[in-house]
């Protein structure tokens, strides 16, 4: 509990912050670009480069613009997922695209992303520092693009991706922004490569682990907490690793069940939720949280060279993230 009122309170001061820098004419735009982070998201990532740059003895205050560009940077990425996916819902309230429009939502993706890198230039730094969290976020970026190609490349084909293949599209698709919110922390606090290293594989470790327990959740989570539909990961196709172990896994007429309704965008909730039932009986919960606790056990190695309150949140947060209930 306590984990939660300090990412809560973290929250509330960088979103002060971010409502703060998301004002402007014409209005529309930037109640598009504030739209998904009005209405939910625990704010992870900045908290990430908060705890880092305490951890390394550095200033709050000095973390606060570049935790903000990590959150833009994003909900940037939600932004153009959904367009991509036609998502219609995140967070419970309709998406960018579908509330404005796909022009408005297209330019509200692109707002965020270049008020990322001016919120970076506006920190108190030196300009060495500033120059590297202009690099790591722009190669965090690059990333990130690479990766949702190999996701959508692996929707599309009738392959089934192996493990490694499945942990270096994550690695990319969401890792990266784990890895460079814990990097950005440690140069706001540092100019030592060995920390700075320390902290960037902690973050990229929790990245991994947050979206194989992500995936996990997808499959066979309550709809009531994930805000999405039963089975919707099913539906999409999506070639987690929660799906790949369970088609690996299943026999006969349970194989059936579940490749009836994998990828198919008419699937009935009947159908889906007899799939779910089935992945459910294959066991392969345990399996798929014994891989996240692999990377988070990684992760937590990264800084066994510190000590102290902040090395504790940021092992808690880890904790928090991998042992997330379905």
């Amino acid at each position: 509990m306590k984990q939660v009122n300090q990412i809560e309170k973290n929250a509330k001061r960088v979103n002060k912050n971010l409502n703060s820098k998301l004002k402007g004419n014409p209005k529309e735009l930037y109640d598009a670009a504030g739209h998904l982070i009005v209405h939910g998201g625990k704010r992870l990532r900045p908290y990430m480069v908060i705890k880092s740059c305490q951890l390394l003895g550095g200033k709050t205050s000095n973390a606060m613009y570049p935790a903000s560009a990590v959150e833009m940077i994003h909900n940037f990425t939600l932004v153009h997922d959904d367009i991509m996916d036609n998502d219609e819902m995140r967070h419970g309230v309709p998406t960018v695209h579908k509330k404005f429009g796909l022009p408005i939502a297209i330019l509200a993706g692109d707002v965020l992303f270049s008020k990322a890198y001016q919120l970076i230039t506006k920190s108190e730094l030196s300009p060495n520092a500033t120059n590297q969290l202009i690099s790591r976020l722009a190669k965090a970026c690059v990333d990130v693009c690479e990766g949702q190609l190999l996701d959508i490349k692996m929707a599309e084909s009738k392959k089934i991706p192996t493990e490694p293949e499945y942990i270096t599209m994550i690695g990319k698709k969401t890792a990266a922004l784990f890895d460079v919110s814990c990097a950005m922390g440690a140069i706001c606090a540092t100019n030592k490569d060995g920390d700075i290293s320390n902290l960037s594989s902690f973050g990229r470790n929790l990245g991994i682990a947050f979206q194989i327990t992500d995936d996990l959740i997808g499959v066979m989570g309550d709809s009531k907490i994930t805000r999405k539909p039963v089975g919707n990961d099913l539906r999409e196709g999506k070639k987690s690793l929660p799906i790949l172990m369970a088609i690996k896994l299943a026999k006969g007429k349970d194989k059936k069940i579940i490749l009836k309704v994998f990828g198919n965008s008419k699937a009935t909730k009947k159908n889906l939720n007899e799939a779910v039932n089935v992945i459910r009986t294959l066991g392969i919960e345990k399996s798929v949280r014994n891989q996240a606790f692999r990377y988070a056990e990684k992760a937590q190695k990264s800084l066994s060279s510190y000590s102290g309150t902040f090395k504790k949140d940021l092992v808690t947060l880890l904790d928090f993230v991998v042992k997330r209930s379905v």
